[in-house]
């Protein structure tokens, strides 16, 4: 489930950052090239998240 909200949210937000970009610059808005980039942020973000130690640091 938690694949699955990161996905969803990554989705929402890059598709939308890509559509204000897009419209500030003048150039077209695409879908696919939104889908594409939230996809590969999704995955940049499960692995960062595996990467992080979850232990506690001890002094």
């Amino acid at each position: 489930m938690r694949i699955f909200w990161t996905f969803f949210w990554t989705f929402l937000l890059v598709n939308m950052v890509t559509y204000v970009v897009s419209s500030m610059i003048g150039a077209a808005y695409h879908f696919e090239t939104g889908t594409t980039l939230a996809v590969i942020a999704t995955v940049l973000i499960l692995l960062i998240a595996q990467l992080i130690p979850n232990d506690p640091v001890h002094h």
